[in-house]
């Protein structure tokens, strides 16, 4: 590796004297996260000070010992020439401490065997609160943020762009299409924007909201895109009251939903959206206190075979998925906005043939004065 000006900097040992390695010392010191270089059979040459943090050993201790005495993984059914990664990985740091995160390896092409192994504790599951028997995830904010601007925001202004021309020469019906795509660009540009991927620990303002309207515009978008080709349903309780919650959150859980019924259904399939008051039904809310009614309850029910069965326990783990093109995020964001509007988010396979149903419970909006409970 080559470095401005040519300089090399000394990394790892040998016998005998150390080892000169261009510039890879001043990257090893700026990274926060542990990082170990390895040689050819899977010995410690160098690490940073994030490791030492982490595997609470001085780099003289760490230096010249095998991999599988820091990480409790010998790595040697990865091949060596080839970058890999695993999630939610159960390790073994040195004095027998257990330790959960994630640990990618990628090889230094400039040294043959040689890798770099990185270690990000729970990063892509950890675990930050619990309401009742629900467990609420953060993502990394790196890891998020990359990943929607890379599926959505890089080429969110060339559709509104291309709306726009469109709008230019359309007549009624198109306009209301075009204007449609250009409010949905917006939002979703709003979105992200506030949010910075599903690390954002903002608070979510909630409001008043007729949850009928929500679902009548996510379906309208649903059925004018991914969702054309599909029959859906809705059942909905007319006296529903106003939901406490955040319009453009619950516009976006309910498109996830939608999609990922869509997809279960190959796109042709029957979505039902059903509402509904439920009396009775409390969870206790973080950190202690009274309990918190949920009574309004939303359904998107799909008739597609549902999720596998050793997949259900992690369905709203990021970057858990199925589907081969999937990123594994849509089911997570519904997680995390849910549980930020004080609700929970519930999978459950019902009916007999059996159904997927995607179970939103939700807080009501306090009541206005002069206006009454529903029967």
């Amino acid at each position: 590796m080559a470095i401005p000006g040519g300089r090399l900097i000394r990394l790892g040992r040998r016998a005998g004297g150390e080892t000169e390695f261009p510039g890879a010392a001043e990257l090893l010191a700026a990274v926060p996260a542990a990082l170990l270089v390895i040689d050819g059979e899977r010995v410690v040459r160098d690490c940073n000070a994030a490791s030492e943090a982490l595997l609470n050993l001085a780099r003289s201790a760490v230096i010249d010992r095998p991999i599988e005495e820091m990480t409790g993984h010998p790595l040697t059914s990865m091949a060596a020439d080839q970058p890999f990664a695993a999630y939610d990985l159960d390790m073994v740091l040195p004095v027998g401490r257990h330790y959960r995160g994630d640990m990618t390896v990628a090889p230094l092409p400039e040294r043959t065997g040689w890798r770099i192994v990185s270690i990000h504790g729970r990063a892509s599951h950890d675990i930050s609160a619990r309401r009742g028997d629900r467990v609420t995830r953060t993502l990394p904010a790196a890891a998020a943020a990359s990943l929607l601007a890379h599926e959505v925001k890089n080429p969110l202004s060339g559709i509104r762009g291309a709306a726009q021309l469109l709008e230019a020469g359309a007549g009624p019906e198109q306009t209301e299409l075009t204007q449609l795509i250009r409010r949905e660009v917006d939002r979703i540009v709003g979105l992200i924007d506030r949010m910075e991927g599903l690390s954002d620990t903002r608070p979510r303002v909630c409001e008043p909201i007729n949850i009928h309207s929500v679902l009548n515009h996510a379906r309208i978008v649903a059925c004018a895109g991914f969702a054309a080709n599909a029959m859906v349903r809705e059942l909905y309780d007319p006296s529903l009251p106003d939901v406490l919650g955040n319009r453009d959150g619950l516009v976006q859980v309910v498109l996830n939903l939608l999609k990922n019924a869509a997809e279960a259904t190959a796109g042709n399939g029957i979505i039902t959206l059903t509402t509904a008051y439920r009396h009775g039904l409390s969870v206790a809310p973080l950190g202690g206190g009274q309990r918190l009614a949920l009574p309004i309850e939303l359904c998107v029910i799909d008739d597609g075979p549902g999720a596998p069965e050793e997949m259900v326990p992690h369905l709203f783990d990021p970057f858990v998925t199925s589907k081969v093109s999937g990123s594994g995020l849509g089911l997570a964001l519904v997680d995390k906005l849910v549980n930020e509007m004080g609700g929970i988010v519930e999978y459950a396979r019902e009916g007999t043939p059996a159904r997927t149903v995607f179970r939103l419970l939700l807080p009501r909006a306090p009541i206005a004065s002069g206006r009454g409970s529903p029967s």
